[in-house]
Formats: C-alpha cells, structure tokens, sequence
C-alpha cells in the first residue's frame, strides 16, 4: 500500500485515545472553491494513511475533520461540530502530515512529520 502525499490523524485529548470513526474530506482550492481531492475514516488508531494520491500539486489545502458524529456516537456534547484545517503544500515534493488534537471545547494542530 502507498502511504498519501497528505496524512493526518486525530488524538481525542480529552479521553488519551486516538479518534477512531471520523469522516475527513481533502480538499483543494480552485479559484474561489474547494474542490475535493479525497475522502476517508480514520482507523483505530486515529489515523488516515491512504488519503488522497501519493502525488499533489503545490497550493492551498483543506481537512475537514467530521466531529460531531464522533462525539455523539459517544453522548458528549461538542462545541465543534466539525473543523476545517487549511494549510500550503509548497514543495510539491515533500510529505505533509497535519495531526489534530480534539476535545469537545477545543482543538489545535501542528505540522507533523
């Protein structure tokens, strides 16, 4: 299996877990609009390895992270019910990886590796 250009996983902050079961769509910016790339679940461990081709072109990105059917699959109340992550692929070359660390009242993220 090839490992995508773009990966990312999820860490629920308020449980210590991975976030297992939350949809995420790639998207990329055309003009004015977001165009979808790609689309998947992350796994037991959080995390999505296959989405989207093993190739982008350089531009600007976008994660939407589905978390609100997470947290209430779960019967936890969220402030968030889904968050977009818009990030830059520069170099066209190199892998991105954008984790996202959840709770239900806050969010953040980095560039990983």
């Amino acid at each position: 299996m090839s490992v995508s250009q773009i990966t990312t996983h999820i860490l629920d902050t308020g449980s210590g877990r991975p976030a297992a079961g939350v949809a995420v769509v790639l998207s990329v910016r055309d003009g004015d609009n977001w165009r979808h790339v790609a689309s998947g679940t992350t796994d037991a461990d959080g995390r999505i390895k296959d989405l989207g081709p093993e190739k982008v072109d350089g531009g600007s990105y976008r994660l939407n992270f589905a978390t609100g059917p997470y947290y209430k699959a779960q019967g936890v109340d969220t402030f968030f019910p889904e968050v977009d992550l818009s990030f830059t692929v520069s170099d066209a070359g190199e892998h991105y990886h954008v984790p996202l660390l959840l709770s239900p009242f806050a969010f953040s993220t980095y560039r990983g590796s």
